[in-house]
């Protein structure tokens, strides 16, 4: 079974635009704050660690990830890994894009304006047994529906912990 989740937000980042795409390019920092992210390692471009996910009726489940991280002229990527030896993990994706400007008119903000653009993808892979009969199938039904909705709200708190990070860089 595959469950997949999107979330796509910008953030105010405090400091200069140099200082944004070093926290972007740090998962160490950037993720630091996620309460669903557990035993979170990244070191020779790669991010390693495992998404935690309650799921109705299956239990807590860690779904293990790796994601290479890629700098990019203006920001960063992840790209997933495959974990085919594992009964449930995740695919992790993403981009992170920081935008320098000017401020709106009408703003009293001395100086340039930076903000970082985030785009996250998570494709969770779960085995569940065979559904047998139309119980089966129901069953089957039930705990995609749940799990999808589960994946959806734990993914919502990556806005806040991610500002929460950034604004501690400073």
């Amino acid at each position: 079974m595959i469950i997949e989740a999107e979330r796509h937000f910008t953030l105010p980042a405090p400091g200069t635009a140099l200082q944004a795409l070093d926290f972007v390019r740090d998962p160490a920092r950037t993720l630091a704050r996620l309460r669903f992210l557990r035993g979170l390692s990244a070191g020779d471009g790669e991010v390693r660690g495992e998404l935690v996910v309650p799921l109705p009726v299956l239990g807590e489940a860690d779904l293990p990830f790796v994601s290479r991280l890629t700098a990019t002229p203006d920001g960063a990527t992840l790209t997933p890994q495959a974990l085919p030896d594992e009964r449930a993990w995740v695919e992790v994706s993403g981009h992170a894009q920081v935008l320098e400007g000017t401020p709106p008119d009408g703003d009293r903000t001395p100086g340039r304006v930076v903000e970082v653009v985030f785009h996250f993808q998570f494709r969770a892979h779960l085995s569940i047994p065979e559904a047998q009969g139309w119980g089966g199938a129901a069953f089957e039904k039930m705990v995609r529906a749940a799990a999808s909705r589960t994946l959806d709200r734990v993914t919502q708190e990556l806005p806040e912990g991610i500002r929460e990070a950034l604004e501690l860089q400073n």
